[in-house]
């Protein structure tokens, strides 16, 4: 009996390590959506849409999370400086596709690094090709969600893309 409770006890672990991968990847998905959603047809959009997407940003961290982007985006520490963060742009539009999820939880706690890919338009109306991956910490949520302890964004490159993508939203 001894045996048989053991296997059972590794699958409950196996599903629940599976069930909260899958949850930092819906995690992931929130965050990267109210980020590109902060840009309609070429610019920001407008103010109240703003504060609500820039809220939801910043609450898929803990109260004190840390997000940074790197020397030139800065770091935000806390929701509070998350959301002030957020509302001001360097872009005037961005996609964001995290790819290649890299995750180990153990217990109540995760790592994971994601590349990422993401073509943006500065306000100069440059578009360029960015990409290079996210370091991000986990804990997992009395309730059982997940947030982001820490995200650290690291550029490889960012090329400029010679026709853009601008005249979409001709």
């Amino acid at each position: 009996m001894d045996e048989l409770a053991g296997q059972l006890r590794g699958l409950q672990d196996r599903v629940e390590a599976t069930e909260a991968v899958l949850a930092i990847h819906e995690l992931k998905a929130r965050y990267a959506d109210s980020v590109d959603q902060r840009f309609v047809r070429g610019q920001l959009v407008d103010d109240a849409t703003l504060e609500h997407l820039c809220d939801e940003i910043a609450g898929t961290f803990t109260n004190d999370g840390v997000w940074d982007g790197g020397p030139v985006l800065g770091v935000a520490r806390g929701r509070e400086e998350i959301t002030a963060h957020m509302r001001t742009s360097t872009l005037t539009f961005s996609r964001h596709f995290f790819v290649k999820p890299r995750i180990r939880v153990t217990g109540d706690r995760a790592e994971g690094r994601w590349d990422v890919l993401a073509p943006c338009t500065t306000r100069d109306g440059t578009c360029y090709w960015m990409t290079g991956y996210e370091d991000d910490r986990y804990v997992r949520t009395p309730d059982g969600g997940w947030l982001h302890e820490a995200m650290k964004l690291t550029t490889v490159f960012m090329a400029p893309a010679r026709d853009g993508w601008g005249k979409i939203f001709a």
